[in-house]
């Protein structure tokens, strides 16, 4: 649905975006992420026809921004951080003016404002005055705006910047439920946000893709080893933990044994593993063998954060990590 290939964007000595490749398949919902100034909204001002690349090529609902822009344009919904709206019109007022704007037939217009405004949970405000209306909803609003055209693309930019929580909660529930129907670019410095909403990433940093995969993946390849979380429990007495940790220790394929905490006869433990070793079933055997307790045996992934910080916080541009597919 979106294939960028070698895209790259300089103003006079700056290089915004230099040499970015990634694709986006029909109806994902891909969180677009990268600090300040790393290219991210430079990127999607390409993607959506507003800047011209300055070199490589980006085709979305198959046709290339630079030669069929319009027919690129009737294929997206666009929704900036700040929405593109008209504070002196009604809800429904401006919906209608956005409907007639992007083309859709006479006929269509009424029904398709009143679908759209339910859909993102304007109805009831379709008479007031945008002025008047929350921040929450005149992001929906915004929403609406892009959608009412049914593309088959979405470009979201900050969708639920300066939100409070219910409705940062609404935004993203409403988000999720247009995947499938739409292929989703979601822009957002919210990182627990991507967690929730998308189902692959892409991390952006100093102009360059430095990782495309989901987030699973990422987490995966870039601990570079399998980390378990460990609860074992004596089953008639209580249990030394150092015994345990030694015990564990012995296994092969076990690099390191971190004690955490102990819950009664309870201890728990996270357990790595050498690089490329997977230690999950020796470990459960050696555990049960021992006479003890297995109440817990679980993978443990690097949070979203801290693969963000570790792509994206050293002074050298890190090597691009996961794939696209």
């Amino acid at each position: 649905m979106i294939k960028v290939e070698g895209l790259s964007k300089r103003y006079a000595r700056t290089t915004a975006v230099d040499n970015v490749s990634f694709e986006v398949k029909k109806g994902q919902i891909v969180g677009f992420l990268g600090p300040n100034g790393a290219g991210k909204t430079t990127t999607m001002r390409v993607l959506t026809c507003f800047l011209p690349p300055s070199s490589g090529s980006a085709n979305v609902a198959g046709f290339d921004v630079v030669e069929q822009p319009m027919e690129v344009k009737k294929r997206i919904g666009y929704l900036p951080e700040t929405p593109p709206l008209y504070p002196e019109m009604e809800v429904e007022e401006y919906l209608t003016f956005v409907a007639k704007l992007k083309g859709l037939p006479s006929g269509d217009i009424k029904r398709r404002v009143g679908e759209v405004s339910e859909r993102c949970a304007v109805a009831d405000v379709s008479q007031k005055l945008i002025s008047k209306l929350s921040k929450g909803y005149r992001q929906r609003v915004g929403l609406a705006q892009a959608i009412i055209h049914n593309p088959d693309v979405l470009i979201l930019d900050e969708p639920t910047s300066g939100l409070d929580p219910k409705q940062i909660l609404d935004t993203r529930s409403l988000i999720k439920s247009l995947a499938g129907d739409h292929t989703i670019i979601l822009s957002t410095h919210i990182l627990p946000e991507v967690e929730q909403v998308c189902e692959h990433v892409i991390i952006i940093n100093k102009g360059k893709v430095v990782a495309t995969d989901t987030v699973h993946n990422l987490t995966n390849r870039l601990r570079g080893a399998e980390a378990v979380a460990v609860e074992v429990e004596g089953r008639n007495d209580q249990i030394d933990k150092g015994t345990v940790q030694q015990r564990m220790e012995q296994v092969p394929g076990v690099s390191r044994v971190v004690y955490k905490e102990s819950r009664d006869s309870r201890h728990l433990y996270e357990v790595e593993s050498l690089q490329g070793r997977s230690i999950r079933p020796e470990l459960a055997r050696s555990i049960v063998e021992s006479g003890w307790n297995l109440n817990e045996l679980r993978s443990v992934s690097l949070s979203l954060e801290e693969v963000f910080l570790s792509l994206t916080s050293s002074d050298e541009q890190p090597a691009m990590v996961g794939s696209a597919n």
